[in-house]
């Protein structure tokens, strides 16, 4: 009897019963930095291997996302990490290639000094600085009245500079060469997230004749995404990067809570005669224009006005658009600051206190712009806020997770901002042993951002609500308040420090 369970036995295993896998299609590079492409028309062979695994999938190559990867990569505690970076832009696995003849883009970014230290960090800063940039140490704002002005120097808190303008294409650009130069284990994949499946147990099984592997235990506890070109992936934490309309967010069930301003931005780059230093903002009747320097003759605009007033000034000849700009910069709508405006030092003169170097700066006309050197782009403009960061295995960081006004060039500040906490969130999980999907995990980093995002979006919605109301009284109030925060030292000195990137509030103490 036992020779014939022995023999039935042995004739079982020596079966060859084919098995089947559902799996994604794979093509590696022998590189730290690998790039699947997608399927395309041609008949290949099909080879099919076991759904790639990763700790970190970056959903959005942007600015943002890009920042992330940099941040893990330059960590001790995170650059053993295995990152994939979903994005449907051709370009990033070629490289984005920054020439310097290249005219100038009209989309750019002021980049703070709190950021600027988080990429130099990272190693990413450098390769800014290798191509067009400006860093300014001085800023004039005003308003249509002539009542309210203020003038910030960075020398008032002893800083080098208050910002730096660069295009968006080279800050993009500066990220993912650091990230190529680096030994960090990152795929890139070509494509979109098309659906995602949040702790999904897998299934591994081989076409026939195909060495076979058991189910990774790690699958059991990670997401499954599927993308556009019918590739998948699992990922152990989900980060969505993907902008304001986040596909991330859309799958993942957070809620959003805002509204659609009724305003539309402008942008574009003009020419000067000469290079231009300093930064300035006016607030007009329909919203404000700045005009930020971005290095040789150049400066980029950001105008914000009614959808009505954009779409005319997008249409109208570049002589008459220029005309218009040089006006909303120089007299139009109102009168300039005036000596008796800004008499409002004599308003705050019991508290007694030394002013800042910029409190004794006379009021200047911007430089004049002279030729167009960009398209125009039109943008509408809405605030929206996720109700909650994160959730198991999915987190949302920059427009993902928070849109403001672009009034005071903060955005990608914010997101850079969640890209450097959520990183050293992630570091901290690991030093601890814990999962990196873990929603207590995750909520450490919606607990230190949160209430700074919502801070900084509440006083950018203030200031666009209060310019929004044009009336005698109130325009008088509003320019003293304005004025206030030009010749009382510590209230401007905070503004300056706030609007830097550093965390204490604007308010005077």
């Amino acid at each position: 009897m036992n020779r014939v369970i022995k023999k039935t036995v042995s004739n079982v295993f020596a079966l060859k019963i084919p098995r089947k896998c559902f799996c994604s299609q794979v093509v590696k590079v022998d590189a730290s930095t690998n790039i699947l492409p997608s399927n395309g028309h041609e008949k290949k062979p099909i080879i099919s291997q076991i759904i790639p695994e990763y700790d970190v999938a970056i959903v959005g190559g942007g600015m943002v996302g890009m920042a992330l990867a940099c941040f893990l990569a330059s960590m001790p505690m995170t650059k053993q990490l295995s990152v994939a970076i979903i994005d449907s832009n051709p370009a990033l696995s070629s490289g984005l290639c920054i020439k310097k003849e290249d005219p100038p883009d009209p989309r750019v970014s002021t980049v703070t000094p709190a950021s600027i230290s988080f990429l130099q960090e990272a190693g990413a800063w450098k390769y800014v600085e290798q191509n067009r940039h400006a860093y300014f140490k001085k800023m004039q704002v005003w308003d249509y009245t002539g009542f309210g002005y203020a003038r910030y120097d960075a020398g008032d808190v002893n800083k080098d500079f208050l910002g730096c303008v660069a295009e968006n294409k080279v800050l993009h650009s500066s990220l993912l060469s650091c990230i190529k130069d680096s030994d960090f284990k990152t795929t890139f994949y070509p494509s979109r997230l098309t659906s995602m499946t949040l702790n999904t147990n897998s299934m591994s099984v081989v076409e026939e004749n195909t060495p076979s592997k058991e189910p990774s235990p790690a699958q059991g506890h990670a997401s499954k995404l599927e993308l556009s070109d019918g590739s998948s992936i699992y990922a152990k934490l989900v980060v969505g990067a993907d902008g304001g309309k986040s596909r991330v967010r859309e799958l993942a069930g957070f809620k959003t809570t805002g509204w659609n301003y009724s305003q539309n931005a402008i942008i574009c780059t003009v020419e000067h005669t000469s290079a231009n230093h300093c930064a300035w903002q006016r607030f007009l009747p329909n919203g404000p224009i700045a005009l930020l320097p971005m290095g040789e003759n150049f400066s980029n605009i950001v105008w914000t006005m009614s959808p009505t007033e954009s779409n005319d000034r997008k249409s109208i000849t570049e002589e008459m658009f220029l005309k218009d700009v040089n006006s909303a910069l120089d007299y139009g709508y109102g009168p300039h600051p005036t000596s008796s405006s800004l008499g409002a030092r004599d308003i705050f003169s019991w508290l007694k206190m030394d002013g800042t170097l910029s409190a004794n700066e006379p009021f200047e006309i911007p430089p004049k712009a002279i030729r167009l050197a960009s398209e125009r782009m039109v943008f509408p403009l809405s605030l929206r806020h996720a109700n909650s960061y994160a959730t198991k295995r999915v987190v949302l960081i920059g427009d993902a997770a928070h849109t403001i006004h672009p009034l005071a060039g903060q955005g990608v500040n914010l997101g850079f901002g969640d890209a450097y906490s959520l990183s050293r969130v992630i570091a901290e999980g690991i030093a601890l042993g814990s999962d990196i999907g873990e929603v207590n995990l995750l909520k450490k980093y919606e607990q230190e951002r949160k209430p700074a995002n919502v801070t900084m979006m509440a006083i950018l919605d203030g200031f666009q609500k209060a310019y929004s109301i044009d009336f005698g009284p109130f325009n008088f109030l509003r320019g003293a308040a304005f004025s206030g925060a030009n010749f009382v030292s510590p209230l401007k000195r905070s503004i300056i420090s706030y609007a830097s990137g550093e965390r204490k509030l604007p308010i005077f103490f």
